[in-house]
């Protein structure tokens, strides 16, 4: 039966799913072009190729900023006739203009959160444009419902909240339709942004949840289960030759605007009539969005509790509770409602008196300067959210708080500012709150407790926890973060603009390829005429996937194979090396003929230079007591994976998983090197993956290292190489690749020796050739045997074949 799940977005997008479909645009983004075939079949002109060799220009003058709604409001003429706009200074998007270049050019693309008319959207969306730089994407109300309230809300809000239901009452079953209302939104904003980019010269900043689609429809990549490095303050991904940053980055308020409105906010509302509404009271503020995430009920427990516990408050206490209206709705937040009406009935019941009462709530919309107003006469702010993403009530509060000078505004009687803040350790903004209290929110006694201690808490106490979180919230506001998320940005493309880029494969096996301008396939007849001028000459083979196909059964070498591989050891000239991950058993049997064959075993572990040489140990430690806690990790996974298996060798442990389900086989991979990494982290081991394969192997071997120590040997030898062929397929070839650079610049090869750096497949590497395959490598390797020189070849004997 064909499956019915829809793995392909694309198919999607296309409008391949009943009632939702879109129509789809032959448009695509030029700096990726999708082509049949491999890349050796492209012609390697400026026609074909998506950049030119030139980096682009250094900067960039226009960012294309995508969100769900855009920082504009709508709202209906008088007469009916047209639209009326304005910006919508409350908007993060707007507010983060002030941390870009001033000389920058910002284009939004958003939804607006109105219903336009298909006859009027033309007319719409060009006044937006002209005036407003925005650029509108417009909804259809069933697409807007399935994409926002349904998909949006019912399933990705509430799983990034970490809130799974907890019955089949509470969440209900996956509805395909809401998804597919999901990809057409997110389709229709692919559309909208394509019709304005200019790929070679724009940056597209994507925000938030709603649009983690737009992405792939986009540039069509993933970034799951790659290895990362971990570069001051952002982690990076290297993604077929892209380096993809990412980088916590927590935003901050708008400090002018506030600014702004506390100077105005004695006229907006008079904050002394609050002073006398609570006078001789201590009030705790509470700001949120009435939703299921918030906490609003757990906080008005907490209050509850804290009035039964320290009765000294009863009187003297109120929690003012200010719920914003709901943006959502459903059954779950009708309950949540209905909670917090009965909370606040029974407490005000319980511990009310003649002229006071302990929760005032108010459940209605509250302007920004009625808000401020209210965070400045609170004494203490408190946030019980169980899950959310930043929330930047805190923040606000503080900068309240703080106010203006005397000569702006009455805000702030005279005296030191002081806040205090009850966190919970949920939200997104509590790691930068050093100061404030952190509570579970669940956990009421303990919430109530901190409450208790937040207003009981010395002035002096209050002011240094002011001072120090004033300090960062002013100095880290959203003009800095935006400035920051652009540098980080600037960071990532700097060097995008100079690779070349390729379009390869299909749906999610689609994947953009970016490579070096200079990349490109080795020729045979080039590399042969180098090798004839050449006289001390370095060649170092990989083995599995080199010169033998990785799919091969039988990893014998062919006679073939020894032939070639023992004209060119026997060659005076040249210093042969084949460096493999395998055992050094296994390696001396096959190449047994090869007298004069150096063979590198294990990375490296084991080393000689010729069949009549003794093997050196090139690891730094001989203990293995490490095998004894990786093996049983090992064998844990093994069993757990069908068609995996460990290969046990002197130095080290691998973990294959070739014949394994592709996805489950790369996701235990994933799994189990984060496992070893942290059970053998105090041994003196280093644990890698690679095609296929999970390794343990001792600290300092390598490939790299191996390369080096030949390089230097000939050195000293007074044979310092002038020709350097290194041929390899994987990650622990790449080592030898980066380590010719370093060998050049420290001098022990010189610069101007001829380097052959080859790698096996077209794929991103270090090195500045490849091959296609095993066969071309051997073919390469029969075409030098055959340039050999007869009087330089030394006589020993048959050449053998096994």
């Amino acid at each position: 039966m064909m499956s019915r799940s829809y793995t392909n977005l694309l198919d999607l997008a296309s409008g391949n799913f009943p009632v939702m479909g879109q129509p789809r645009e032959k448009k695509r983004l030029p700096r990726v072009m999708t082509v049949p075939g491999v890349i050796s079949e492209l012609d390697d002109d400026q026609a074909n190729s998506v950049t030119s060799d030139a980096p682009s220009s250094a900067i960039q003058d226009r960012i294309i900023i995508v969100a769900n709604q855009l920082p504009v409001k709508a709202k209906r003429r008088p007469d009916n006739k047209g639209w009326s706009f304005s910006w919508d200074d409350d908007s993060l998007l707007l507010q983060l203009k002030d941390g870009l270049p001033e000389e920058m050019e910002v284009l939004y693309v958003g939804s607006l959160m109105v219903d336009v008319d298909p006859i009027e959207q033309d007319d719409v969306s060009q006044l937006l444009l002209d005036k407003f730089k925005c650029v509108p994407a417009f909804l259809s109300p069933d697409i807007l419902t399935k994409f926002y309230h349904g998909f949006c809300k019912l399933h990705l809000w509430p799983l990034f909240h970490y809130m799974l239901p907890f019955s089949s009452n509470h969440g209900g079953r996956f509805d395909r339709s809401l998804w597919e209302g999901y990809v057409a939104a997110n389709k229709i904003f692919s559309q909208r942004v394509i019709e304005v980019i200019n790929p070679e010269d724009d940056y597209v900043w994507i925000h938030d949840y709603h649009l983690m689609v737009l992405p792939t429809f986009l540039r069509r990549s993933r970034m799951l289960g790659l290895e990362y490095q971990s570069k001051r303050g952002y982690i990076g991904l290297e993604y077929y030759g892209r380096t993809i940053g990412v980088k916590i980055m927590p935003v901050g308020i708008h400090m002018s605007q506030i600014r702004s409105v506390l100077s105005l906010a004695d006229k907006e509302w008079r904050v002394s009539e609050l002073k006398q509404q609570f006078e001789g009271k201590t009030v705790l503020l509470g700001v949120d969005d009435m939703d299921v995430f918030k906490g609003i009920n757990l906080k008005l427990l907490a209050m509850e509790q804290m009035l039964k516990q320290h009765p000294k408050w009863q009187g003297r206490a109120v929690l003012v509770q200010i719920t914003n209206p709901a943006r959502g709705r459903g059954k779950d937040l009708e309950e949540i409602q209905a909670e917090i009406e009965e909370s606040c009935k029974r407490i005000n019941e319980t511990f009310g008196q003649p002229g006071y009462e302990p929760i005032v709530f108010v459940d209605r919309p509250v302007s920004l300067c009625e808000r401020f107003a209210y965070y400045t006469i609170a004494e203490c702010a408190v946030v019980t959210a169980v899950r959310d993403g930043m929330n930047l009530t805190p923040y606000e509060y503080i900068v309240c708080r703080q106010g203006v000078s005397e000569s702006e505004s009455s805000l702030e009687s005279n005296g030191p500012m002081k806040s205090m803040l009850v966190v919970s350790e949920f939200i997104g903004c509590s790691p930068s709150l050093s100061g404030a209290i952190r509570v579970n929110p669940w956990n009421i006694e303990s919430t109530a407790e901190a409450m208790n201690e937040a207003i009981s808490m010395a002035d002096g106490e209050k002011q240094l926890r002011h001072e120090k979180h004033y300090r960062y919230v002013s100095t880290h506001d959203v003009a800095f973060w935006s400035r920051s998320f652009f540098q980080d940005l600037e960071r990532a493309c700097k060097d995008h603009f100079r690779r070349r880029c390729w379009g390869i494969g299909l749906s999610f096996g689609f994947r953009v390829v970016a490579l070096d301008p200079n990349f490109r396939k080795l020729s045979i007849d080039h590399i042969v005429s180098v090798y004839l001028r050449s006289k001390n000459r370095a060649i170092l083979l990989d083995y599995d996937g080199t010169v033998m196909p990785q799919t091969s059964h039988n990893k014998t070498p062919s006679a073939e194979i020894i032939s070639i591989i023992n004209t060119l050891s026997n060659d005076t000239k040249n210093t042969v090396f084949v460096v493999s991950g395998r055992g050094r058993e296994s390696l001396s049997k096959w190449f047994s003929p090869c007298k004069k064959l150096g063979i590198a075993a294990e990375h490296g572990y084991f080393m000689r230079w010729s069949a009549n040489d003794v093997w050196e140990i090139c690891g730094q430690n001989s203990e293995f007591g490490w095998k004894q806690i990786a093996e049983p990790v090992m064998k844990l996974y093994t069993e757990t994976t069908d068609g995996s298996n460990i290969e046990t060798k002197e130095s080290a442990l691998v973990w294959h998983h070739r014949d394994a389900d592709q996805g489950f086989g790369s996701s235990q991979a994933k799994e189990m090197l984060d496992h070893l990494e942290s059970v053998l982290a105090n041994e003196p081991v280093a644990v890698k993956s690679g095609q296929y394969i999970v390794e343990v192997k001792p600290q300092g071997v390598s490939k790299g290292l191996v390369a080096e120590k030949i390089f230097t040997t000939m050195t000293e030898r007074g044979k310092q190489a002038d020709f350097v062929l290194c041929v390899g397929d994987d990650r622990s070839d790449e080592e030898m690749f980066e380590i010719i650079s370093s060998a050049i610049s420290s001098g022990v090869l010189s610069s101007n020796t001829s380097v052959f750096a080859c790698t096996v497949g077209q794929k991103p590497s270090k090195a500045k050739y490849y091959l296609d395959d095993p066969t071309e490598v051997v073919n390469m390797l029969e075409a030098l045997a055959e340039a050999s020189d007869p009087d330089s070849l030394s006589d020993t004997g048959s050449e053998g074949s096994i």
